[in-house]
């Protein structure tokens, strides 16, 4: 898949992948550093609180945005219970922020999920992540904490999202797809 011409810079390809394919790695190490730089040595925590087995179907999920070839955002969905995917490592390149890419990934995700079963979506996000708490609520996702509350003294800012249910008899093709913003 070749990227955008001057036209058209913003051809992007959906791809899923193993945790454990090298073309996540940008994704993971580029979280990782985000995290300790607003979170410190916690960071190593989050980052290993959940197996690789986890995001691997039928039960979870990671794609990839790419462009040229190169990861430039990225996410994940684990499943948090019967019915309820977890958004999980939500990620875009520092240089392909203010485009969008995040709003894509998540709907990516919401959409893989309701194709997989789901009928909800949770996730919870870092009191030091304004722009993430932002990207939630400004995408339908409901808070279940108080947002006039000082989000340090609130913990994981936790949010859900109910999904509808994708049509019937429509497989989802998505990821195979390259998307023009």
């Amino acid at each position: 898949m070749s990227g955008g011409t001057a036209a058209d810079p913003a051809v992007v390809e959906i791809r899923r992948v193993s945790p454990d394919d090298a073309l996540a790695e940008p994704l993971l190490r580029g979280l990782t550093e985000e995290y300790l730089g607003r979170y410190g040595e916690r960071a190593h925590e989050e980052m290993a609180r959940y197996p690789s087995s986890e995001f691997h179907p039928p039960h979870g999920l990671l794609l990839l945005l790419l462009e040229d070839g190169v990861p430039v955002a990225g996410g994940a969905y684990r499943r948090y219970d019967g019915r309820t995917a977890e958004v999980k490592r939500m990620w875009t390149a520092v240089g392909h922020r203010r485009r969008g890419l995040a709003r894509r990934v998540l709907a990516e995700l919401e959409a893989a999920a309701a194709a997989a079963g789901h009928g909800r979506m949770y996730l919870t996000t870092g009191p030091l992540q304004p722009e993430a708490k932002g990207l939630y609520l400004a995408t339908g996702y409901t808070p279940l904490f108080d947002v006039t509350a000082d989000p340090s003294t609130v913990g994981p800012l936790a949010f859900e999202k109910r999904l509808a249910a994708p049509p019937a008899g429509r497989p989802d093709v998505r990821a195979a797809q390259v998307l023009k913003p």
